[in-house]
């Protein structure tokens, strides 16, 4: 789909590189520009230069190593922009500037290119200059009361703050490439992890503009009717009936439980809703009763939505997982077998999908200097882009 398209990436951790890796699962040729001294930091976050962290925001890429820092790296690095088609940066504002590759300087040279700059507050603003991880996205933006209400001061799950503001991001570069199709000019693209999360809140936030009352962390979960139920054999199901009459119908006569039949608290849907905590308590007793095999085949004869809620490590021991095949495994030369998760998208039933192990730190840096550049390595590209 992007297989024209260049794509220089700057970023580190997961903002940048992964709108990156989005657009090169698409097709598009994206170079990894990494300083000396270890690369983008998530590379040794479990002791090498190649964890799962990277691995996780990096697949389908070529990585340069090359020291911007310095005049001769920063020459070839302003060569390069001229040859791209994109350029994606998550720095604190004026920090691309500092180094002399800010939105002006590298659109004065390519006036076709699309420059992505991700932030964590904006270009702007009180907070403009303060570090910002996922966290503090989270935080911020009133996400993180969707998920956490206790004083336990741990925080669970991944990284929701960052991915979802790389897929804005991404979302952000294709439409200015679209444009760029039909104007010649390319365009900044400015996006910040507090506004993608506000963004992305969009329904609990519709919620409180419309009530005036915070959601808690289980609002929706409450009105949707979801529930994650244990079964006598340990395995969980997840069951979401949403607001359709006949799924609560249908899990009543899964069931066949006197209590749901009679209990005025759950006779209409909004009672459901308003004694979510109750009916929770009585699902939870039920399913308590039968193995989750016996549920499973209970819920799919009365039509209800539900799967097993699977941990990571039962995931290709499901049938529809295995149909799906959305696991791959590649072979790199120097760190062996890496697996990785596709990309989900697909065009007329076809995966688009050109792929590429993580690259190693400066793996393909001649590479590159020699099919953008036309160079042959001479002793300026050598300092500039050496291998550590």
């Amino acid at each position: 789909m992007l297989q024209k398209i260049r794509v220089l990436d700057l970023g580190s951790f997961i903002t940048a590189p992964y709108a990156a890796m989005l657009l090169a699962e698409l097709g598009a040729e994206v170079v990894k520009v990494e300083r000396p001294g270890g690369g983008d930091p998530f590379r040794a976050f479990d002791g090498n230069l190649y964890s799962p962290q990277f691995q996780a925001h990096n697949r389908n890429k070529k990585s340069i190593l090359l020291d911007y820092g310095q005049p001769a790296g920063k020459d070839l690095l302003l060569d390069l922009i001229q040859k791209a088609d994109v350029l994606i940066v998550n720095m604190r504002p004026g920090g691309a500037e500092r180094l002399g590759i800010g939105a002006e300087e590298a659109m004065r040279l390519n006036p076709k290119l699309v420059y992505c700059s991700i932030t964590g507050f904006g270009e702007d603003g009180p907070y403009k200059d303060r570090p910002a991880y996922d966290t503090v996205g989270q935080s911020l933006s009133g996400w993180l009361s969707l998920f956490h209400d206790s004083t336990d001061p741990r925080i669970a799950g991944p990284a929701v703050c960052d991915a979802l503001t790389g897929m804005f991001a991404c979302n952000g570069v294709l439409a200015a490439l679209v444009e760029r199709s039909q104007t010649g000019k390319g365009r900044k693209v400015d996006v910040n992890m507090v506004e993608a999360n506000l963004a992305f809140a969009a329904e609990p936030l519709a919620q409180f503009f419309a009530t005036g009352k915070n959601v808690s962390p289980f609002g929706r979960t409450a009105l949707s009717q979801s529930f994650v139920l244990s079964c006598s054999d340990g395995a969980r199901v997840g069951v979401h009936l949403s607001s359709p009459e006949k799924f609560w119908l249908g899990l009543v006569a899964a069931t066949n439980a006197d209590q749901l039949k009679v209990d005025e608290r759950f006779s209409t849907r909004e009672g459901r809703v308003r004694n979510y905590q109750a009916l929770s308590n009585v699902l939870a007793e039920i399913f308590a009763t039968k193995t989750s095999h016996d549920w499973h085949e209970r819920l799919k004869a009365n039509d209800v939505p539900f799967a097993p809620a699977l941990r990571f490590d039962e995931l290709m021991g499901n049938e529809h997982v295995r149909h799906l095949n959305p696991f791959y495994t590649l072979e790199h030369p120097v760190y062996g077998a890496v697996q990785g998760v596709r990309n989900p998208l697909r065009f007329d039933g076809e995966r688009c999908e050109a792929l590429l192990p993580p690259p190693a730190l400066g793996e393909h840096s001649s590479e590159v200097l020699k099919s953008w550049l036309g160079l042959e390595e001479p002793a300026s590209a050598k300092s500039a882009a050496s291998q550590e």
